[in-house]
C-alpha cells in the first residue's frame, strides 16, 4: 500500500508530464487522488503545475473541507468531488486543457466513436459536455449524467476530464484522447473521414 508521501510524489510526476506534453500551461489544470476512504490529495490553486513540489499538495475531506496545506485547493474541486461522490470505483481525476481536444469543440466537432479501434478498446465513446462556467456549481451538475457511463469527457471550450482507477490510469486516458484528437485533425486535412463498419465495431466490442 502506498504512503501519503508516495501519492504526493506521483501527483507531482503526473502534473510534470502533463505540462511537458502541452496538456496544460502555466497554472492551468488540476489533479486529485482519493488516497484514503475519507481523504483527497489535490493540486493547489494558482500554482504552476509543471513545477509543483510534493509538500504543496492540499488534503481535503470528501466534502472539500481543507485538512492540511498552506494554499487553497484547486478552484475546480467541486468537479472532482462530484466524481468521487458518484463513482466509488474511481480513485483519481485529471483535468487538463489539451490543445487539439479543445480546438475540436471550438470547431463544433467531436472525436467520434467509430473511427479508431484504439478509442473503442481504451476509452470508448468520448462525449462532449455542453458548456458550463468553469469553477461554478454548473460544472458538477452538468457532468453528473456523463460520468455514470464514461471515464473520459471533453468539456466544451474548457478542456477534458479523465477518471481512473489510479493516477496513471487517468493520465493514460488523457494522453490517448489528445493523440486521437491530433490524428483526427490531421485526417481532416487530407480528406473525408472513413468510419469503421458495424461489423468491425462489433468485433471490437466483443474484445472489450
Amino acid at each position: 500500500m502506498k504512503t501519503e508521501r508516495e501519492y504526493r510524489k506521483e501527483l507531482v510526476e503526473v502534473c510534470r508530464r502533463m505540462y511537458e506534453k502541452n496538456f496544460i500551461s502555466s497554472t492551468d489544470g488540476n489533479v486529485s487522488v482519493r488516497y484514503h476512504p475519507e481523504r483527497l490529495l489535490i493540486t493547489p490553486s494558482g500554482v504552476h503545475k509543471g513545477f509543483l513540489k510534493p509538500e504543496l499538495m492540499i488534503i481535503t475531506d470528501l466534502k472539500g473541507k481543507k485538512i492540511l496545506g498552506g494554499g487553497r485547493a484547486s478552484q475546480e474541486i467541486l468537479m472532482h468531488l462530484k466524481v468521487y461522490e458518484e463513482r466509488q470505483d474511481i480513485s483519481a481525476v485529471v483535468h487538463a486543457h489539451p490543445i487539439f481536444c479543445i480546438a475540436h469543440t471550438l470547431a463544433g466537432l467531436d472525436l467520434g466513436k467509430d473511427h479508431l479501434p484504439e478509442v473503442v478498446l481504451s476509452v470508448g465513446e468520448i462525449p462532449v459536455v455542453p458548456y458550463t462556467t468553469p469553477t461554478s456549481y454548473e460544472v458538477p451538475e452538468r457532468i453528473r449524467e456523463f460520468i455514470q457511463k464514461h471515464d473520459a469527457l471533453i468539456l466544451d471550450r474548457h478542456g477534458v476530464l479523465c477518471l481512473g482507477r489510479d493516477l496513471w490510469d487517468a493520465f493514460n486516458k488523457l494522453e490517448r484522447m489528445e493523440h486521437v484528437a491530433q490524428v483526427m485533425f490531421a485526417a481532416r486535412q487530407m480528406g473525408p473521414l472513413r468510419h469503421l463498419s458495424s461489423e468491425q465495431l462489433q468485433k471490437l466490442m466483443n474484445i472489450v
